[in-house]
């Protein structure tokens, strides 16, 4: 998970510096790949996410969209309530990122 990498400054080397986990920030927020349309007004609607272990929902239906922050992995933009297989998700779209929180 974490990979040795070595870094060099202008007073020496740093040998042990590792790079981050993609969750050491925060452990509840998961970044996914989403298959969405656009509408002719510009509207965007998510069909599908994959998740970090590579498994594909399909969204049933959107139930709500609006402006919300995550209270549990932080972050703020646009929030999709989401039905996928009959449990409701959150899937945020933040600066051209789609993210959901982890349980």
């Amino acid at each position: 998970m974490y990979k040795r990498v070595k870094k060099r400054g202008k007073k020496g080397d740093r040998e042990a510096m590792f790079d981050r986990a993609p969750y050491a920030d925060n452990p509840y927020k998961v970044y996914v790949e989403v298959t969405a349309t656009f509408d002719t007004d510009g509207n965007i609607t998510p069909v599908s996410f994959k998740w970090e272990d590579g498994r594909v929902f399909e969204i049933d239906r959107v139930v709500d969209v609006r402006q919300a922050a995550s209270m549990k992995a932080g972050g703020t933009g646009i929030r999709y309530t989401c039905m996928v297989r009959g449990r409701e998700v959150y899937l945020f779209f933040e600066e051209d990122r789609w993210f959901m929180e982890r349980k």
